[in-house]
Order: C-alpha cells, then structure tokens, then sequence
C-alpha cells in the first residue's frame, strides 16, 4: 500500500493518506477528532468541564445563562475572618459557593509589577519602631507595618527608575527575555496548559499593562513628569515590554491557542483616566496593537476568538471605546462603583462587552437588606442581558463580615442559578 505523509493546515497535524479509500476516510476522521482538542479547533461542548462551559456562555453573551461563580478580591478580609470566627478547616470555595476554574492562567509577564529575572534581593532599608521601609522585589521603597505585607494598601516612597543611567544599569537588563531562569519550567507548565485547553478551559495569558508596568518603574507621580521630559526613556522601555512579552507568549504559542490576553492597566482613578487619550495613544497603543497583532497571528487555531480583557480601577467608562477601537478590548472588570461605574447602565451602553465586578463593597458592608436591595437592583437585569459575573468590585476590606460575604454569594445563587 503507498502511504504519503501529507500536512493538514486546517488542523496543523500531520496525517496520513493511503490509496485504501476504506483507510483514507478513518484516518481523516481520527485528524478530525484530534484536532477538535482545544488547542486545535475548539473542544466540543459534550466534552467540556462544566466550569467551562459556564464560563465560555458567559463570554458568548447568552441571554439567562447561569452567572459564572467567581471569587475576586478576599485577600484583604481572608485573615480578619478566621480572627472574627470563620472555621480555618473549611472549603473557601464551597463555603460561599465559588465555581472550579473556567480558564487556565498563563503567567510570567507580571501583573501589579514587571517581571523581573532575577528580582531585586528584598531587604530592610530603615527600621522605624513599628514600621519599617523595605527595598521590595520590584526594587521600591516600600512603607509597611513591621511584620505585616497583606491586609492594607502599603505606602511606595521609591521607585527603581530615576532616569536613563538607572534604566540601563539596574532595571532593563532585568526584562530580559533570554534569561534562563525565565524558561526552567515552560515544559510542564505547557502541559499543564494542553490539558486544561482539553477539557475546554480558556486558555488566558495574563500580563502586566504599558501603564501599570511603567508606573511600578517610576513611581505615579513622577511618571507624569516622564512623559513631558523624557519621552524617549518611556519608548525605550515599552519596547523593553513589548520584546518580553512577546517572547513569552510566543513561546506559551508554540503549544496552546490563546483564548484571552488579560492586561492589567490600571489606568483610571475616580474621575477618569490618570492619563490623557493622546498620551494612551502615543506611549502605550502602538505597543499594544504590534503585541496583540503578533498573538492573533500567531494562534495555532486561526479561526479562534482572542478576548482581550482590561483590568482597571476607577472610572472606566471614557477609556472603554478607546480600548475597543485600539486593541479589540471586548471584556472588562471590576467596575468600581465609588468611583461612578454602574454595571447595569454600563452594559445596556455597551452591549458588545463582558462585564465582571460592579458589587459595591460598601454595601456588602451594611448587611443583609442592604445587600438584597443591591443586588435586586443590578443580576435580574445582568442575567437577562447575559456576558456579567457578579463580583466585588475591587479588594473585599476587613469591614465586610464574612456572614455578610457569605449571605452576598446566596444571593448570586438564588437570582443567578
């Protein structure tokens, strides 16, 4: 019989045809299945894990499906909790209802701060009695209660990055991709990876943002003094970013197709953006879009859809069309509604657009007929509207009582299936 081994693009396997008509038709139906792994083409929806399939309909948009049921933000009250009576021996998930993962993370390029290989040694700089200022990984000078890092937003006196002579010689050499270190565990973490995309996970890359990554390099304040006097420096290091990054994800591409680029931004505060649309335009977008448009053509499944999710604190709402129109930005969290963001409105404007956040962690605060008047307000419409999953709207603090957290998730459940 004469066997030539042929190349399948549609579903990038090698396969095999034969002159036994019988034997070509077999084979071609085993590509078929092989391919449909998640990485591939899609994992059918009768073999996904249930996680899954809840998470993939919440990004699909359907009407009246169940709300995914996701935990966000209980580092800040975790430890107040056991201290106020919650049992330490219980199952976090299972006591306030939280769903198995839906997606897969992939990691490696940060998230609140650069990811630097090697980090800078954290080490004590000042003792101050109680406090103490601590040189951290990111290479800030950090204010912290002594003995304490969790629990409260620390106070940043320093920043690595002054100017170009600190740039060169004690940061950017630090992002560079070529570092071994980066690359020890790319192996196992890609298999853990293939088989989460096998069972229908979302495959989702997180990373720190332009923004977020240059304000833990220079610091908020005299980052805005950056971009007037050395607009140079910054392009040098998004190019930094964007060379990372890259090689990162290319590599994380070599064995998954990515479901979602989660970026990390935090580029609002409570009136708007801490920075103007023309400086978003000129010092982040054309990194971002040369990023994502290297990932969409990179993806081993060419017909998948790449979410890309923003995170950012404050009021979001003028930043959402000037992310859409640069980069696809299509999901966004967590909605902060001190700051004026209200899910409800925000999705009716914005129908395109998965929403996650929007819970107001004041009223989670005030007990439970606040909280049922809250939430009366905002999943009826949510659920109907679909693309939502209820969360806190940022970090849950120590004056939310977990009775009252508990009786909050409850409530998801009652009016969210």
């Amino acid at each position: 019989m004469n066997i030539e081994r042929v190349w399948q693009s549609d579903f990038h396997l090698y396969g095999y045809r034969t002159e036994d008509r019988k034997g070509y038709q077999v084979n071609v139906l085993q590509r078929h299945q092989t391919a449909a792994n998640g990485v591939h083409a899609p994992v059918p929806r009768e073999r996904m894990c249930a996680a899954a399939v809840k998470l993939r309909d919440t990004y699909n948009r359907v009407p009246d499906a169940p709300f995914f049921r996701k935990t966000f933000g209980l580092w800040m009250a975790i430890d107040h909790w056991y201290e106020t009576g919650l049992d330490r021996s219980i199952d976090l998930d299972e006591f306030f209802f939280f769903d198995p993962p839906g997606h897969h993370e992939l990691m490696e390029l940060g998230w609140c701060e650069a990811e630097f290989s090697p980090v800078f040694q954290e080490e004590v700089v000042k003792d101050l009695g109680d406090k103490e200022i601590v040189r951290d990984t990111a290479g800030r000078h950090v204010l912290y209660f002594k003995g304490r890092r969790q629990g409260f937003m620390p106070e940043y006196l320093d920043h690595p990055v002054h100017d170009r002579r600190s740039w060169e010689e004690e940061v950017k050499w630090r992002l560079d991709p070529g570092t071994p270190e980066r690359w020890h565990s790319l192996e196992a973490r890609m298999r853990s990876a293939i088989a989460a995309a096998g069972t229908g996970k979302m495959i989702q890359q997180r990373l720190i943002g332009g923004y977020m990554y240059l304000r833990s390099l220079i610091g908020p304040e005299n980052l805005l003094f950056f971009f007037y006097d050395h607009p140079d420096l910054l392009h040098d290091c998004m190019q930094t970013w964007l060379e990372l990054a890259d090689r990162v994800i290319a590599a994380h591409q070599q064995y998954v197709t990515l479901d979602e680029l989660y970026i990390g931004e935090d580029i609002c505060y409570n009136n708007g953006p801490l920075i103007s649309p023309d400086m978003i335009k000129a010092f982040l977008f054309p990194y971002y879009q040369e990023l994502v448009g290297r990932v969409r053509r990179r993806q081993i499944d060419r017909n998948r859809h790449l979410y890309v999710q923003l995170d950012t604190d404050g009021y979001a709402v003028p930043v959402i069309e000037l992310y859409r129109n640069a980069i696809g930005m299509d999901v966004m969290s967590p909605f902060e509604v001190a700051s004026g963001c209200h899910v409800k409105q925000i999705g009716r404007d914005y129908p395109w657009m998965v929403l996650s956040g929007g819970i107001d962690k004041r009223v989670l605060a005030q007990g439970p007929r606040a909280i049922d008047a809250h939430l009366q307000e905002i999943l009826p419409a949510m659920r109907r509207r679909g693309g939502y999953i209820p969360t806190c709207d940022h970090g849950v603090p120590p004056e939310v009582t977990w009775q009252n957290y508990r009786h909050y998730r409850l409530r998801c459940i009652e009016m969210g299936g």
